[in-house]
């Protein structure tokens, strides 16, 4: 218990700390608390007390390297997302851990049992696919979901492939095929119940994140 309070200490001071950092500094600092938080759990494991301190002291140190920034770049970025997907049900959003996140519903990404883009769709992967363009630095993760319909041997390898869609179309467009990473859900992430065909359109569906890295200390002004 005493280890789980030290975490929660370590990540609420990275937290708060945030107020008058820049973007890059606020980023290392959500990167460093979470990793401190983890780096405290499990040192405490190992070693009690004294482990947890330990290990978040390391965890803190892997999680500023490996934190994201939310940059004037990002920001343009979804401000233009927002602007292209206006009016599609497309959601554009930040999330807690600084990337920019595409939600996009199956009414306008696949059709059922289905994963060719839809010609709705197309348009938001182009003007998507230009802001990637004009921040080469930043990293993309694109998941496909599925409803609860059919097997986990139908749906894991259908939003497999949703997913592998999206980033084939954008690779086309200019993207660097090594900043994608894919993943497949299946329907084990719904965000509403699978028991009326509104719910489950909506948990047919796929999400794009994007992360802009915060340089290595060496690299920073």
């Amino acid at each position: 218990m005493r280890n789980h309070i030290i975490a929660a200490s370590i990540v609420a001071l990275a937290a708060t700390g945030c107020a008058n950092m820049s973007e890059t500094q606020k980023g290392t600092a959500k990167g460093a608390g979470i990793g401190a938080g983890v780096g405290a759990v499990v040192g405490g494991v190992a070693g009690g007390g004294r482990g947890a301190v330990i290990g978040a002291g390391v965890g803190a140190a892997a999680g500023a390297i490996g934190g994201n920034i939310w940059s004037k770049r990002m920001e343009e970025q979804k401000r233009q997302m927002e602007e292209a997907s206006q009016g599609t049900g497309v959601e554009v959003s930040q999330t807690a851990d600084n990337q920019l996140k595409l939600e996009i519903p199956s009414d306008i990404s696949f059709d059922t049992n289905r994963a060719v883009i839809k010609p709705d769709f197309r348009p938001i992967l182009d003007r998507f696919a230009t802001t990637l363009n004009n921040n080469p630095n930043t990293l993309v993760t694109i998941v496909g979901h599925t409803d609860s319909s059919g097997t986990d041997a139908i749906n894991d390898p259908l939003s497999v492939k949703r997913a592998a869609s999206a980033r084939d179309y954008l690779i086309n467009r200019g993207p660097n095929a090594n900043r994608f990473t894919i993943a497949g859900r299946g329907s084990r992430e719904p965000i509403a119940s699978n028991d009326t065909p509104a719910n489950r359109a909506k948990n047919r569906r796929v999400e794009i994140f994007v992360a802009e890295p915060a340089p290595a200390p060496s690299q920073q002004q």
